[in-house]
């Protein structure tokens, strides 16, 4: 008998249609990379090909500024939602309380609430607070991005810790413990190696979703702190240049590469049991 796969009508439209709904999701991406090349003023036609929109988006100094105030809010976020989220998964699910329970249920509410409420709900909180809560040396602005980013960011991140810390036996730490070793050791020896996985892909997915955050961004950002998701949309007030597909594709590259290093680190979980990918996708389904 022959083991080669009889054809499928039904396989073969199923194929079709995969790929036709890629392309539909991906075909704008596409439009932007392509009329990023464009020579001419705006993006209504295409001209010519050309490196000029990338050369002019470098050389502007407004474009360059909220492209750094959008990397470093999204490093900063990075760091304070690992930090924030990394102790909460390992608190859930090692020394959970009559607290666990209503700490989920805030940090799922944080996940599945609108941003649009988010924003509204922190701007005022913000003026509440005062204008520079006597941080001298500091970027106000950025300082109040990295801390509205951080909220959803941070419930991302404690999900995805706490699966890995779900999967992880708890006899190792304890055996550490009989060894003499200080809680200190415990972690830093044993529980922070096998959890790193889940600390790196949280912490590169905490930093690519405060890139792309425009809503709470566009309410709490002020005067020369301002990211670059705010700047393209005070952009469609006028014409869209080309110089404004450049950088974005530029960010679609530097997105693509930590959301592969995330991939890439998922994919080599050292306990080989999915729970990194498991906490990534239930952090996800709020988004």
């Amino acid at each position: 008998m022959s083991n080669r796969r009889r054809f499928s009508p039904a396989d073969a439209f199923l194929n079709v249609w995969g790929m036709l709904g890629l392309l539909f999701l991906f075909f704008p991406i596409l439009v932007i990379v392509v009329f990023s090349f464009n020579s001419g003023r705006t993006l209504q036609t295409f001209e010519g090909f050309g490196i000029e929109p990338y050369l002019a988006a470098l050389s502007n100094p407004a474009i360059v500024n909220s492209i750094t105030v959008s990397v470093v809010t999204a490093a900063g976020t990075a760091a304070a939602a690992t930090l924030l989220g990394t102790f909460a998964g390992i608190a859930l699910t090692r020394r959970p309380g009559w607290w666990a329970p209503g700490l989920l249920v805030l940090l799922g509410l944080v996940m599945v609430t609108p941003e649009i409420v988010s924003a509204i709900s922190l701007l005022p909180w913000f003026v509440t607070l005062g204008v520079d809560w006597g941080l001298t040396g500091f970027n106000i602005g950025q300082v109040r991005l990295i801390i509205a980013n951080s909220l959803f960011a941070s419930a991302v991140v404690t999900f995805i810790v706490r699966a890995r810390m779900t999967g992880m036996n708890e006899f190792l730490e304890e055996a550490a413990g009989d060894l003499y070793a200080t809680p200190w050791r415990r972690f830093t020896d044993i529980t922070l190696p096998l959890i790193r996985p889940a600390v790196i892909s949280g912490a590169l997915l905490a930093f690519t979703l405060s890139l792309d955050n425009t809503v709470v961004s566009s309410f709490v950002s002020v005067a020369g702190s301002t990211p670059w998701p705010v700047y393209i949309f005070a952009s469609l007030k006028a014409s869209l240049r080309p110089e404004i597909a450049a950088m974005s594709t530029l960010m679609l590259v530097l997105t693509l590469i930590v959301l592969g290093i995330a991939a890439l680190i998922l994919r080599r979980d050292p306990a080989g049991s999915g729970s990194g990918a498991a906490g990534l996708t239930d952090a996800m389904v709020g988004r």
